[in-house]
């Protein structure tokens, strides 16, 4: 056990916070809990009167100094003298109880202090400004008014509100419209999380607070707001590179001179921006950024991983600019330092990426060219399993909470759209691929938008996926993995017999010759699937208040007698209609 004894006032400031924090919400009994507190330290020989009283002298003196008062032998007016002493008094009090004593007892003075007294005549209000104080204060207060019960806590909302924003506005956006929805969903403990997990400072950017506030709201369990599908949601394990990074690594390498990269003509843009990627590319980071990111890939050992752009005008409430910016996969499966070197330039080529030419079109076209954008960066495990030799999300996709493509009469646009892929999304992005992702109307699921018979045609032939043999990112034929050793095969191809299409529930009977087609067939006809995509996009429009597309991976869950399934939301952006 350790020895107590005179330690000195300001031997662990965290605790020293602590105290100050929670006499904050007492104004008027401080006073009188800060006598007891010293009563306690005189009582228990931890400093005695006389000497306390010198030490809190002779600080009045020094700070008198600091203030530019000039002789600190001099004297200012009794009173000003007085108060500053009061000040330090407190301060020096704090300090000698986080060091000596803690938290156990000034539970027992607070309450001696609060026995018999009214509970209307205590008013709580904030010592301290909010918008320039340290992030342990606000965290704390935050989570202290939290802990209150619900009498106590409709006196200190308005206290409660104003610390969420200004962590809001910190960690995420100043977007008013997302800080007024995220006000209401996120709670302390959730701001916390986030800033635990951020590396460097600033904002974690659109795409990562988007995902964070989608998957916060389908964890709520309120009826009201619909079916409680918290158990069937998920989110990546991230971490989140902060959007001053970027503004420290364009000065220490020098690259200032591609800022003004917006206002050139397109054509120069682009011309130019191959450049700029290798510019970013030769760039180092100093070792108190690396160091964060050693100890990430520490933790998750071989998992692949990717890292995700997340500007701080992406995924906004009132423009989007998706696909617009790069995202990099890192399959981490080489040694620790070839898998770092892969990382770093994951960041570098997200990084330069905020100078896509299509980035800077889409920016002038919302009279959004002068804005400082900066580019923060979201670090994510791949959602997925391994099969065999590679690694993939079972199935990929995005769904719209408005179908904008209504190609038959009875199609209803207000239950939305869903647009699916096996394995990465990249076959969704990629604008260029030669083959098409699988699309389903949520109001009417088994509605082919072709002839059944020409759907292999128009079928998915190619997947993207991570080669764990070779690190690498790879593109495979869709027949290498539709095989019938492949688990899910039932559940998301049917056999092409030629002139139609045909079901089937176990591999058992299949031929070595059989061919099959990716349809989703079982999952358009499982009302358990379509309804856990439907509520999500229901109740994300309910909140943003506006139609919502999100970018999902899926896992099938196989439970007897029917599978169930984890659906991992990957971002949440307002509605961009294609052209």
């Amino acid at each position: 056990m350790k020895k107590r004894g005179r330690t000195g006032p300001l031997r662990s400031v965290t605790p020293a916070i602590d105290i100050y924090i929670r006499l904050a919400q007492y104004p008027i009994l401080s006073k009188k809990i800060r006598m007891r507190m010293r009563e306690e330290l005189f009582r228990r020989g931890i400093i005695n009167p006389a000497s306390f009283e010198h030490e809190v002298s002779e600080l009045a003196i020094k700070s008198r100094v600091r203030e530019g008062l000039g002789d600190p032998s001099g004297l200012e007016e009794e009173s000003t003298w007085q108060k500053r002493k009061e000040r330090i008094r407190d301060v020096h009090t704090d300090a000698y109880f986080a060091s000596n004593l803690g938290g156990a007892l000034l539970d027992e003075i607070i309450q001696e202090a609060l026995y018999d007294q009214p509970a209307d005549v205590l008013p709580i209000r904030l010592t301290f400004n909010p918008e320039i104080s340290p992030w342990e204060m606000l965290f704390q207060q935050g989570e202290i008014f939290e802990e209150m019960s619900l009498q106590g806590r409709e006196r200190i909302q308005h206290h409660l509100k104003e610390i969420k924003v200004v962590l809001i506005r910190r960690l995420m956006s100043a977007h008013l419209p997302f800080i007024g929805l995220a006000r209401q969903v996120l709670n302390v403990a959730d701001l916390r999380y986030i800033y635990r997990r951020l590396i460097g400072t600033g904002k974690i950017g659109g795409k990562a607070a988007g995902m964070l506030l989608a998957w916060k709201i389908l964890q709520q369990t309120d009826p009201e707001v619909g079916p409680d599908i918290s158990l069937s949601v998920d989110m990546p394990d991230s971490h989140y590179i902060g959007s001053e990074v970027i503004y420290e690594f364009v000065l220490e390498n020098g690259l200032e001179d591609f800022v003004n990269q917006k206002y050139r003509p397109v054509a120069e843009m682009r011309q130019v921006y191959p450049h700029i990627t290798a510019s970013f590319l030769q760039g180092e980071f100093p070792e108190s950024f690396v160091e964060p990111l050693r100890e990430y890939l520490r933790r998750i050992g071989k998992s692949p991983l990717i890292v995700r752009s997340s500007s701080l005008l992406e995924d906004n409430f009132s423009y989007s600019f998706s696909g617009r910016y790069e995202s990099y996969f890192c399959p981490n499966q080489g040694s620790e330092k070839e898998n770092l070197r892969d990382l770093l330039d994951g960041v570098r080529r997200v990084f330069a990426s905020i100078f896509n030419p299509d980035a800077m079109v889409d920016r002038r076209e919302h009279g959004l060219l002068d804005y400082d954008e900066r580019m923060a960066a979201l670090l994510q495990q791949v959602s997925g399993q391994q099969y065999g030799r590679y690694f993939f999300p079972l199935i990929s996709g995005v769904a719209f909470s408005q179908n904008f493509d209504c190609w038959a009469p009875q199609i209803r646009p207000e239950d939305g759209l869903l647009q699916l892929v096996l394995g990465l999304g990249t076959r969704i992005s990629n604008i260029e691929q030669p083959d098409g992702s699988y699309w389903i109307p949520l109001s009417h699921p088994q509605l082919e938008a072709n002839d059944a018979a020409a759907a292999p045609k128009h079928a998915q032939q190619f997947v993207d996926l991570i080669d764990l043999a070779t690190n690498q990112l790879k593109t495979v034929p869709l027949q290498e993995i539709l095989q019938r050793d492949f688990p899910f095969l039932p559940y998301v191809a049917s056999l092409d017999r030629g002139d139609h299409l045909e079901s089937f529930t176990t591999t058992d009977s299949l031929a070595p010759t059989d061919q099959f087609v990716l349809n989703f067939d079982y999952l358009k006809r499982d009302w358990k699937f379509i309804k856990l995509i439907r509520t999500a996009l229901m109740r994300l429009e309910k909140g943003y208040k506006i139609p919502v597309e999100i970018e999902f991976s899926l896992e099938i869950v196989l439970n007897i007698p029917t599978p169930d399934y984890k659906l991992t939301i990957l971002q949440c952006r307002p509605l961009r209609w294609p052209s």
